[in-house]
C-alpha cells in the first residue's frame, strides 16, 4: 500500500490577495503587449511577440499559487485572471468605438494598439485558460507524485508543458493569416524556448518565495482529494 503525503492546514493566506493581484494584472498587461512583435536588439533571428517581457513571471507565479495554497486557490485566481482580460478587452473596444473628442488626431493609432480584433481577444483567452490550467494540473499532480520532492521538476516540466500550449494556441489562432507564416512559426518557437528559459533561471527565485511563503503563511498542501476540473470553482 502506498503512503499518501499528509493534507497541510491552509494556513492565513495573507499573500494570497497579493498574489492574485500581481497575476491578473501581469496577464492583462502581457495580452496588450502581445500584439507587438519584436526582435531582440543584437539577435535578430529571434522573433517573439513583445508580451514575453512580462508573461513568464505569470507561470512563475502560478506555480507559486499551487505549491503554496493549492490547485483550487489556483483555479480561482485563474478564472478571476479571464474575466479581468475580458474587462480590459471590452473596455478598450468601447472607448475605440466612442468618437474622439474635438482636436484629438490618435483615434486611428489608438485604436490600433489597444482595440484587439476578435483573433486576438479570442487566441489569448483560449491560449491563456488552457495554458494556465496545465500548468496548475502538472505542478499539483507531480508534486504528489514525487511526494513534495524535486520542486525544479515540477516548476520546469509545468512551465514547459503550460508554455508549450499557450505559444502554440494563441500565435496560430491570433496571427496565422495577418502574419507571414514564417513569422507565426519563429514567433511560436521563441516564445516557447524563451518563457522556458526564463523560469529555468528564475528557479532560485521561485524556490526562494515558495520556501518563505511555505513558512509565512504555514501551508503545504498536496491536493489528493481536489477536483481538477477547471470549471469546479466551489469545489476544494
Amino acid at each position: 500500500m502506498t503512503n499518501k503525503p499528509p493534507e497541510q492546514p491552509a494556513g492565513a493566506r495573507r499573500w494570497l490577495p497579493t498574489l492574485a493581484a500581481i497575476s491578473c494584472t501581469v496577464w492583462v498587461i502581457s495580452n496588450i503587449a502581445a500584439i507587438k512583435p519584436l526582435q531582440i536588439p543584437g539577435l535578430r533571428f529571434i522573433t517573439m511577440d513583445g508580451g514575453n517581457l512580462l508573461f513568464p513571471i505569470s507561470y512563475i507565479l502560478g506555480d507559486v499559487l499551487v505549491e503554496v495554497y493549492g490547485y483550487a486557490q489556483a483555479r480561482r485566481v485563474i478564472w478571476l485572471g479571464v474575466l479581468l482580460n475580458l474587462f480590459a478587452a471590452g473596455t478598450f473596444a468601447l472607448v475605440s468605438a466612442l468618437p474622439p473628442a474635438d482636436g484629438w488626431h490618435m483615434q486611428d493609432a489608438f485604436a490600433t494598439i489597444l482595440r484587439q480584433t476578435p483573433r486576438v481577444a479570442l487566441g489569448s483567452l483560449i491560449a491563456f485558460t488552457c495554458g494556465s490550467f496545465l500548468n496548475a494540473w502538472v505542478m499539483a499532480r507531480m508534486k504528489i507524485l514525487h511526494r513534495g520532492r524535486h520542486l525544479w521538476k515540477r516548476t520546469i516540466g509545468s512551465t514547459i508543458i503550460g508554455e508549450a500550449a499557450d505559444s502554440l494556441l494563441f500565435t496560430t489562432i491570433a496571427f496565422l493569416g495577418i502574419w507571414p507564416r514564417h513569422i507565426v512559426l519563429q514567433v511560436i518557437l521563441w516564445n516557447f524556448l524563451f518563457k522556458t528559459a526564463y523560469e529555468i533561471a528564475a528557479t532560485p527565485l521561485t524556490y526562494l518565495i515558495i520556501n518563505r511563503l511555505k513558512r509565512t503563511e504555514g501551508s503545504d498542501p498536496y491536493d489528493t482529494h481536489t477536483s481538477f476540473s477547471p470549471f469546479r470553482l466551489n469545489a476544494p
